[in-house]
């Protein structure tokens, strides 16, 4: 229904072609940030449901305090895995996450892993290269997202978060405390927590709204071919090269499988492939500019840093092994 909503808009009132630039471009854009509002919002309400009702302080505490061996880490990166998100639209779940109190290193294991497996991906992998490869793929996928999330969590990074999302943990937590002490029925709870919701959309709008348009300036006017030629050209860099040229793009899993076999057919080594498709889904510049609401730009920086230098080491493992 997004998509129909977004094609009557560009195509039939604004009259533009599916086929010109421009037009794609605004489509892109009018899908994505109907589809991520939508997303943010009712996630959000339903965080604030979870909230209320589930001890989400004892499960705070419970993680920080239990040596539960990584076991969090592998739920949260197979949490990830199954849901079908892209790097943007798993940024909602992440603000739950983060607003309950979950320690920052499970959640970065969500975020993570979220947008790097997928099923639609992993069955396009499976008639692509075969089960071995997508087993490698998925795996590898869970592992980044545990990995990274065990590195983050060990940074102290708490202190890196924006001041409005800190502000919201505390408010969570006063609300929380008054519930509690009230014992409020759910009907008389449910206006304040769609009122949340709604503060949660104002808040991160305009991030939004400019991540889409850079993700969709990209999509409509860089030819696809321009990176394939870059990746191919950059010989034994080409591991790095690939990530860092993938960064500026935006897609999801599902969407750059078919390039990742374009470019293995033109004779790139599969681990420089793999690395272009998850820097292309794990690591865009739209979702920097909408992290920027939680995280200063700082934490935003080793984010990026750590799961780019972890892309590129499977990149390269990858290109030993196989």
């Amino acid at each position: 229904m997004i998509q129909q909503l977004a094609d009557w808009l560009v195509y039939g009132l604004m009259g533009l072609d599916a086929t010109t630039r421009l037009g794609e471009a605004l489509n892109f854009f009018v899908y994505d940030s109907v589809k991520i509002i939508l997303l943010l919002f009712g996630i959000s309400v339903v965080m604030g449901v979870v909230n209320a009702y589930f001890p989400i302080e004892r499960l705070r505490a419970y993680l920080s305090t239990h040596k539960l061996y990584g076991f969090q880490y592998l739920l949260a990166s197979v949490f990830g895995a199954i849901t079908p998100f892209c790097s943007c639209s798993s940024i909602p779940l992440f603000i739950g996450f983060v607003k309950g109190g979950i320690p920052l290193g499970v959640t970065f294991a969500f975020l993570i892993t979220s947008p790097l497996v997928n099923e639609v991906a992993v069955a396009m992998f499976l008639g692509a290269f075969g089960w071995e490869i997508t087993l490698l793929y998925v795996s590898c996928g869970i592992l980044l997202g545990m990995v990274g999330g065990f590195v983050l969590g060990r940074l102290d990074l708490e202190g890196l978060l924006s001041p409005w999302i800190l502000q919201m943990q505390k408010m969570q937590i006063e609300a929380d405390a008054a519930y509690e002490s009230e014992q409020v029925p759910f009907m008389r709870r449910l206006p304040n927590i769609a009122k949340e919701a709604m503060a949660i959309v104002k808040g991160v709008l305009v991030y939004v709204l400019v991540g889409i348009g850079i993700g969709a300036f990209i999509h409509g006017y860089v030819p696809e071919g321009f990176f394939a030629e870059f990746v191919q050209r950059a010989g034994v860099f080409g591991v790095p090269a690939s990530v860092l040229m993938a960064m500026p793009m935006y897609a999801n899993a599902a969407g750059i499988v078919p390039v990742v076999e374009v470019l293995v057919a033109k004779g790139i080594p599969l681990g420089t492939a793999l690395s272009f498709m998850m820097s292309v889904v794990g690591l865009s510049l739209p979702e920097a500019t909408m992290l920027k609401k939680v995280m200063t730009w700082k934490l935003v920086g080793i984010f990026f840093g750590t799961v780019a230098l972890m892309i590129m080491l499977l990149g390269w493992v990858f290109n030993m092994i196989l």
